[in-house]
């Protein structure tokens, strides 16, 4: 599955690039190359921070159905009281 940025996210990132190269490297990056650098990261690193987003929205998910008989467990026949023990019926 091929990560793709809408208009609007690839703007703000290549707008991220760019500052981040003016703050701390010695030459600045021009829009291509930005714009490379950023196809880079989303072919090759993308995946990797893809696949562990998943596994832990996974994991979380399992964590929260393996909860779910306590969030959601209802007391069965509730309709006559319990009677109390030793008590007898006549």
């Amino acid at each position: 599955m091929a990560i793709e940025l809408n208009p609007e996210q690839r703007e703000a990132a290549l707008a991220s690039l760019t500052k981040y190269f003016q703050a701390h490297m010695e030459e600045p990056i021009g829009n291509i190359a930005a714009g490379g650098l950023l196809d880079f990261f989303l072919k090759e690193i993308g995946p990797s921070v893809y696949n562990k987003a998943v596994a832990d929205a996974q994991e979380r998910l399992q964590a929260r159905v393996m909860e779910l008989d306590l969030e959601v467990y209802e007391e069965e026949f509730p309709y006559w009281p319990k009677a109390k023990a030793g008590r007898k019926r006549r």
